[in-house]
């Protein structure tokens, strides 16, 4: 049964993917292979240096995320954290699930026995924290690029209102969390005996995490700033690999024009956040910037077909990093099962859960 309830689902993933490299190979053939070849010819090895500044964005990332572990996580080694979120970011680009299914097996490999609450909220947080440092970027370099940029009347109604709807929605995530209402509704309906034992239980969790989610905001309420701060600096990392792009590519580079392409290139990623896959929509809106910047569509669909690669280069490490992980994970478990040391993950039937209001 679950599995035919499954198939809707992967059938929509098959056909946006599908539409994906559909759409890329129609901008390959109308701008001409041989064109975008030419071009990543001339990139040559100095597209080694794109994916390790590439890397360097992953590392500035994982500090942001550091910032918003809880409990014993927070002692774990850099290295563990940056190769879990390589791990997780992997499945966000290889899979079609709008950028969910990585953060879920972030939450996966980061929790152990009896600390999935915790791993989760670490999980959460981020995620809010990743979004807030997007916004506060795409709102400061709009007013930067505002007075520079010539952009469709039509385009600049359609990112304004999209960031600003985003952004209210962001204030939202951020009051759910801080009062610990993330499991409101589900806690409202089994006070209400709506739903059965499986709704039980999922209250149980989110109750659980509301509680590390309270916690985090209540006695650390420094690390959130912090950890905007991090993914902010990632975020301005990248446009060092995007002037040396230029460099190699277009002939024409200079740090407010990478600027501009890096501004707007995320400003259009987070618009279209929403999309349960972005390949061949990074690419086409790649395209877009650097015709309104006023480059050839080869150079700008080259450089779309730059980033996805090395986003591949680094799924593929991140991918390899996540059977590892995985295969400890197992072998851990299965050492703490035979010293009998792996409590039961049923709660208890008499537990009982005080529900607040709301």
């Amino acid at each position: 049964m679950s599995r035919k309830r499954g198939q809707p689902v992967k059938k929509f993933h098959s056909i946006a993917l599908a539409s994906g490299v559909a759409l890329l190979a129609l901008l390959v053939y109308k701008i001409g292979p041989a064109s975008i070849w030419q071009r990543l010819v001339m990139l040559g090895w100095g597209f080694l240096l794109l994916a390790l500044l590439d890397g360097v964005t992953e590392v500035l990332h994982t500090e942001g995320w550091r910032r918003c572990l809880s409990g014993s996580h927070r002692s774990l080694s850099f290295s563990r954290v940056f190769f879990i979120r390589l791990a997780g970011s992997s499945i966000n680009h290889l899979t079609p699930t709008a950028g969910c299914g990585g953060e879920v097996t972030k939450g996966i490999l980061l929790s152990s026995n009896r600390m999935g609450a915790e791993a989760a909220a670490s999980v959460i947080i981020d995620k809010l924290s990743q979004a807030l440092a997007q916004v506060l970027f795409v709102a400061g370099g709009g007013l930067a690029i505002a007075s520079r940029v010539v952009l469709p009347a039509g385009l600049w109604v359609a990112l304004i209102s999209g960031t600003a709807i985003l952004a209210s929605g962001i204030v939202g995530f951020f009051l759910v969390q801080k009062y610990g209402k993330l499991g409101a509704v589900v806690r409202w309906a089994v006070a209400h005996r709506i739903g059965g034992e499986s709704l039980r239980k999922a209250a149980y969790h989110t109750t659980e995490v509301d509680q590390r989610l309270r916690s985090f905001y209540r006695s650390r309420p420094y690390d959130l700033p912090l950890s905007v701060l991090w993914h902010t600096a990632a975020l301005s990392w990248s446009i060092l690999p995007a002037f040396y792009f230029l460099f190699f590519v277009a002939g024409r580079a200079s740090i407010p024009l990478a600027t501009t392409i890096v501004y707007l290139g995320i400003w259009f990623n987070l618009v279209t956040f929403a999309l349960p896959v972005d390949f061949g929509v990074q690419e086409t809106t790649r395209l877009i910037i650097f015709n309104i910047l006023g480059f050839n569509s080869a150079v700008g669909l080259t450089y779309g077909i730059t980033l996805r690669l090395e986003q591949l280069v680094w799924a593929g490490i991140g991918l390899a990093v996540y059977g590892i992980l995985v295969g400890t994970m197992r072998e851990r478990k299965k050492t703490l099962a035979g010293e009998g040391m792996i409590e039961s993950r049923k709660e208890p039937e008499n537990r009982e859960v005080t529900w607040r209001r709301g």
